[in-house]
C-alpha cells in the first residue's frame, strides 16, 4: 500500500524545519523514521530533503508513505467485508455479527482482519491491519479501518481525544425510561478475564446517554451515545439499570428473541484525518433488529449533532 502527500508551504510555516512541520501535520517519530529509511520518502520542490531543511513560502512538500510488508499471521480468507465508505485513507465497515475484530486463540480464519487480508490480497496491494474502534464479536455495524500508517495514527490520537462519536442502537428487556445518562464506573469482575461490572470503588469512570425510540410490551428500542469506551459498556451499564441486552450471553443470556446480543454501531462521525473534512455515516438496521422496531420512526429522527 502506498500513500502520497503533498503540502505547499504558506507564509505562517517559512522559515520552520521540515521536521517540525510534518510533526505538526501529525507524522509521529515512527513515520518519521520510516519516511527517512524509504527512498525519496520527503521531498521538497522534488528533492530528496534531510528533515532539518528549512522550509520557505511556496515550497512543495511531498511525502511517499511505502509499506512493502503486510501484516503477519493473518490468513486471507474470502469473508464478508462490506463497505460502506473507502478512499486512500481509511474505510467503513459494515461488520456482520459472529466476526471477531481480530484473529486469537481459536480465532484464526473467521475475523475481520481475515476478510480485510482477503480483499487486498485479491487487489494486488500489501495491507497493514490497522482497526481504530473495536466491536465485540456478536456487535454489528460501523468500524473504521486506516489505510496507512499516517491516517492510522491521526485516527487513533482521535479516537483516545474522543474525536469520533459514536451512537449505538441496542434492544433493551423492559420499558426503558424515555432518556436519561449513566454514570456509574465499570471494572473487571473479580475472578473473571472477560467479565465487567459496574464497581464504585475500583472501576474507571464510565458514560452513556440514552433514548428510548419505542416499546413494543417486552422490550425497548434504545439509541445510545457513548461519552466514554469502557469494555463492554453499554451492556453492563444496561444490565445495570436492570435493562439488560437479550441474546448476552455473559450478562443476560435470553436468546428467545435474538440470537446473539443486541447492540448495533449505527452512527459514527468526526473529521477525516487529512483532510479535515467532516464524515458521518449510519448503517442499515440488522434484520434481527427489525421485529423491535415496528412502526418506530427511523433513528436518524432522534439523532442530535454529538
Amino acid at each position: 500500500m502506498t500513500r502520497t502527500l503533498s503540502y505547499t508551504i504558506t507564509e505562517g510555516d517559512s522559515g520552520c524545519k521540515l521536521g517540525d512541520f510534518l510533526r505538526k501535520k501529525g507524522y509521529s517519530r515512527h513515520i518519521l523514521t520510516h519516511l527517512k529509511r524509504t527512498d525519496h520518502g520527503i521531498c521538497v520542490n522534488g528533492d530528496w530533503a534531510y528533515t532539518s531543511q528549512t522550509l520557505q513560502s511556496g515550497d512543495v512538500v511531498t511525502v511517499f508513505l511505502a509499506e512493502e510488508s503486510a501484516s503477519e499471521h493473518i490468513v486471507p480468507v474470502p469473508l464478508p467485508f462490506p463497505i460502506l465508505y473507502e478512499d486512500e485513507d481509511l474505510m467503513i465497515i459494515n461488520k456482520p455479527a459472529d466476526m471477531p475484530i481480530h484473529p486469537s486463540i481459536n480465532n484464526f480464519e473467521n475475523t475481520l482482519a481475515n476478510a480485510a487480508a482477503w480483499y487486498f490480497a485479491n487487489r494486488g496491494e500489501t495491507f497493514v491491519y490497522r482497526c481504530i474502534n473495536r466491536l465485540d464479536r456478536d456487535t454489528t455495524g460501523l468500524l473504521i479501518l486506516a489505510k496507512n500508517m499516517l491516517s492510522g495514527a491521526l485516527l487513533s490520537q482521535m479516537s483516545a481525544k474522543r474525536q469520533i462519536h459514536r451512537q449505538y442502537l441496542a434492544i433493551a428487556q423492559g420499558c426503558v425510561p424515555k432518556e436519561g445518562m449513566i454514570d456509574a464506573p465499570i471494572a473487571r469482575k473479580p475472578d473473571s478475564a472477560i467479565e465487567r461490572c459496574v464497581d464504585f470503588e475500583k472501576g474507571e469512570r464510565a458514560v452513556t446517554h440514552y433514548r428510548r425510540l419505542c416499546f413494543d410490551g417486552t422490550c425497548s428500542l434504545v439509541l445510545l451515545k457513548l461519552e466514554t469506551g469502557r469494555t463492554h459498556q453499554i451492556r453492563v451499564h444496561m444490565k445495570h439499570i436492570g435493562h439488560p441486552l437479550p441474546g448476552d450471553y455473559l450478562y443476560n443470556p435470553d436468546f428467545s428473541r435474538i440470537k446473539r446480543q443486541a447492540l448495533h454501531s449505527y452512527r459514527l462521525a468526526f473529521n477525516h484525518p487529512i483532510s479535515g473534512k467532516p464524515m458521518e455515516f449510519t448503517a442499515p438496521i440488522p434484520q434481527d433488529f427489525k421485529k423491535f422496531a415496528c412502526g418506530c420512526a427511523e433513528p436518524h429522527q432522534y439523532e442530535d449533532n454529538g
